[in-house]
């Protein structure tokens, strides 16, 4: 866990400072498939801006994430850019829009932001290819390398008792 302690900062209202920090992401679980992000630890950048009323946190890395495809489970490769933002009220009271889950006791995780952040900015399916055509319903060949079609009878009619017992009554 990659964390960062405001404290060192003593930044008064309108100054910023900008880091480059090292984020260690754990791989993430989606959809019960697990993916990986390389490296494990991207090179991110930190912006801290301190406003009259709290402070601004910025959050820019790219990643590369590799895991199973959607459709055919093959290997998968996604680029992604990170680019996320919080904020901190200095005196936030009772409202969860006016502080980030990501601050406890002026320690901000970068580990949980980074992964969040990740996550907000992946697609809704990760696929291989834009074009993946998946796996087949009937025989679950990959369909990318062998496509083909099934020749099978329609499935009765779930309707089709009921239609029976309609005729009987009629």
């Amino acid at each position: 866990m990659t964390t960062f302690d405001l404290r060192r900062l003593r930044l008064r209202p309108g100054e910023e400072h900008c880091e480059r920090v090292e984020i260690a992401l754990a791989p993430l679980e989606l959809a019960g498939q697990r993916y990986v992000a390389v490296p494990e630890s991207p090179d991110a950048e930190l912006t801290i801006a301190r406003a009259s009323t709290g402070t601004v946190l910025g959050l820019r890395y790219d990643a590369r994430l590799h895991g199973p495809c959607f459709r055919c489970l093959a290997d998968a490769v996604l680029d992604v850019q990170v680019a996320a933002r919080e904020y901190q009220a200095t005196i936030p009271g009772d409202s969860e829009e006016l502080r980030t889950p990501y601050l406890r006791e002026n320690l901000l995780d970068l580990s949980a932001w980074g992964r969040d952040a990740l996550v907000l900015e992946l697609p809704d399916k990760i696929l291989c290819r834009p074009d993946c055509a998946g796996l087949c319903a009937v025989c679950g060949r990959d369909l990318n390398h062998e496509p083909h079609e099934h020749d099978l009878e329609p499935a009765p009619s779930p309707w089709a008792a009921l239609e029976s017992l309609r005729t009987t009554l009629e």
